[in-house]
């Protein structure tokens, strides 16, 4: 299959080998939101992102941090990779604003994860910035292997970067028992169980082959690629994405 340009007016394209949806919408979005079932201010955050992810060409992501376990609840899907990332991020911003519930917008700009109005500014004022969701990419199933093709930099992108698999739980009901959240009941949406580096991106056209049976993790329905630029280690622009199992 061609590339598809990831700027071209169309919502989105199903490739029906693999159920694989590369994203190419007028304005594409990645929102991670960094959250906890310890905070109290994260259940409308967690609210907001089941509603965004019905959004056409808005892929979410809820990357759970453990950095509020102490206080009374240990999260039931916090990972220490979600942590690194979110301080990442930060680090890479130069900001060092770290918090709960914090969305992060295409990997470039934050905005408080319960704040429609401000995660719709940072949309804008992030696409297409330094290459952001800009880089064509492609995907199809092959032989029992998924082969995602990604092209050279953009005008303005970055040009070193890496493929990433994030294995992702669609929709998980959490009873609160303990904490600030006690006795509520909240529904996670796209929760990141693993990520996983697929290989680097020169910024030159390359080629990635992910066998079937990696796309699948224990308690997970489906997988988000990201095409991520870096920095000195720190992550950037989420140049390209795309979708599939049963997200």
């Amino acid at each position: 299959m061609d590339f598809v340009p990831a700027l071209r007016a169309a919502a989105v394209f199903a490739l029906v080998q693999t159920g694989t949806i590369a994203i190419a919408a007028d304005n594409p979005a990645v929102i991670e939101l960094f959250t906890s079932q310890g905070c109290s201010s994260c259940p409308p955050a967690d609210a907001l992102l089941a509603k965004l992810a019905q959004e056409p060409g808005v892929v979410t992501l809820s990357l759970p941090v453990d950095y509020w376990d102490y206080i009374g609840w240990k999260d039931t899907f916090a990972s220490p990779a979600n942590t690194a990332r979110q301080k990442a991020y930060a680090a890479a911003r130069g900001d060092n604003h770290v918090y709960t519930p914090q969305a992060v917008i295409n990997g470039l700009m934050h905005a408080v994860g319960s704040d429609r109005m401000e995660i719709s500014t940072a949309r804008q004022l992030s696409h297409g910035d330094r290459g952001a969701l800009a880089v064509p990419m492609s995907v199809a199933g092959e032989n029992g292997r998924l082969v995602v093709r990604a092209a050279g930099a953009v005008e303005g992108s970055a040009k070193w970067g890496a493929l990433w698999l994030f294995h992702v739980t669609k929709k998980r009901e959490v009873a609160i028992g303990r904490g600030e959240n006690s006795g509520k009941t909240i529904a996670y949406t796209n929760i990141v169980r693993s990520m996983k580096k697929i290989g680097d991106w020169a910024g030159t056209s390359a080629s990635y082959e992910i066998p079937d049976a990696d796309l699948r993790a224990p308690d997970s329905d489906g997988y988000v690629l990201l095409l991520q630029a870096s920095s000195g280690g720190k992550p950037g622009a989420i140049l390209a994405v795309a979708k599939g199992g049963g997200l």
